[in-house]
C-alpha cells in the first residue's frame, strides 16, 4: 500500500454553487405550491418535485466539502477501496460518496517510560528515550496498521529493550561500546532499529535519543562503589606511570651529569623514596640528612 497523490477542487466555488442551489430550490418549491404567487395559482407537481431534486443536489454537494490543514493529508476511499490521498490546503471539494480520514504529517516528540530491561552484562537497568517522528506515507499509516500512534508508542518500547540488552551499561575494554559513554552510536543503533520497525507503517524517524540511564535502585549503591573502585584504580595507574616515569629521568640525569654515584642499594633506597613521595595521598615530610653520605 503506498500513497498515491490525488487532485481535489477548491471547495469555495462549490460551497458558493450549493448556495444558490439551494436558493433555486426553494424558490421551485415556493411556485410549485403556489405562494408568492397573486391570486391562486394551482400548484405544481414538477416544480416541487424539481425543487426536491434540486435540493438533494445541493446536500450532497454540501456533504463533499471537506477541509485540509498545512502539514495534513486527507486519505480517501470509495465503499473501502483506497482512492488516493489530498495534500492540497484549504477548503476542498470530492465526490461526496468518498470516505475521508485526515491524518497530521506534522513532526511529533514523546518520551517513553522508563523501562527497567538488563543490559549486556545482566545488570538491571532503567532506561528511557525520546523519539522525533512524522508520519511520511499515509496510506500506509492508515491501512497498514491499525492504530499508527499505539504502533509507534509499543515497537519504541520493544526497539529500547533490545538496543539496551546489545551494550553494557560502562566500558570494561578499549573499544568497546557502551550506553554511558557512545551516545551518539547507541542513538543512532535506536534510531536504525526504530526505522526498520516503523517503515511498513509509514512513519519517518527522525531522532531517537537516551533521555534517562541509571542502574536499577536495587543495584545502583554496589554499583556507584564499583565505578568509584575503577575511578580509583584508573587514577592510580595514571599516577604510578607518571610516578616511575620521573624517577627513571631523575636517575638518568643523576648519572649524565655525574652528581652522585650511587651503588645498588642506595639507588633502589632513592628509587624506593621517590615512589614515596609521588605516589603518596598525603604531602610527605622531610628528612634532612646532617651527617655524611655514609
Amino acid at each position: 500500500m503506498k500513497e498515491i497523490p490525488l487532485r481535489s477542487l477548491p471547495g469555495i466555488p462549490f460551497l458558493l454553487g450549493v448556495l444558490i442551489i439551494g436558493i433555486i430550490a426553494v424558490w421551485l418549491f415556493a411556485s410549485g405550491v403556489g405562494l408568492g404567487v397573486e391570486g391562486h395559482a394551482p400548484a405544481s407537481p414538477l416544480k416541487m418535485f424539481a425543487a426536491i431534486v434540486v435540493g438533494i443536489l445541493a446536500f450532497l454537494s454540501l456533504i463533499g466539502l471537506y477541509k485540509v490543514e498545512p502539514n495534513q493529508a486527507a486519505v480517501v476511499s470509495l465503499f473501502g477501496k483506497y482512492i488516493g490521498t489530498v495534500k492540497d490546503n484549504g477548503l476542498r471539494w470530492n465526490n461526496p460518496f468518498f470516505g475521508k480520514r485526515k491524518v497530521s504529517q506534522r513532526v511529533r516528540n514523546f518520551e517513553s517510560g522508563k523501562l527497567k530491561v538488563n543490559e549486556l552484562d545482566g545488570s538491571p537497568i532503567e532506561i528511557a528515550s525520546v523519539i522525533v517522528w512524522q508520519v511520511a506515507d499515509s496510506a500506509e499509516a492508515v491501512y497498514n496498521v491499525d492504530d499508527y500512534e499505539s504502533f509507534v508508542h509499543i515497537q519504541t518500547e520493544s526497539a529500547l529493550r533490545t538496543m539496551a540488552t546489545s551494550y553494557p551499561y560502562d566500558q570494561h575494554e578499549d573499544g568497546q561500546l557502551a550506553l554511558r559513554s557512545h551516545a551518539t552510536e547507541v542513538s543512532k543503533h535506536l534510531l536504525d532499529e526504530l526505522q526498520d520497525r516503523l517503515a511498513d507503517a509509514g512513519i519517518k524517524v527522525i531522532d531517537a535519543r537516551i533521555s534517562h540511564l541509571a542502574y536499577a535502585p536495587e543495584i545502583a549503591q554496589a554499583m556507584l562503589q564499583r565505578q568509584q573502585a575503577n575511578a580509583v584504580v584508573a587514577a592510580r595507574t595514571r599516577i604510578v606511570f607518571g610516578a616511575v616515569s620521573m624517577v627513571e629521568m631523575a636517575l638518568e640525569q643523576l648519572k649524565e651529569k655525574g652528581v652522585v654515584d650511587l651503588d645498588e642499594e642506595r639507588r633502589a633506597a632513592m628509587v624506593s623514596n621517590l615512589l614515596v613521595v609521588l605516589c603518596s595521598d598525603r604531602p610527605t615530610q622531610p628528612i634532612v640528612n646532617a651527617g655524611s653520605l655514609y
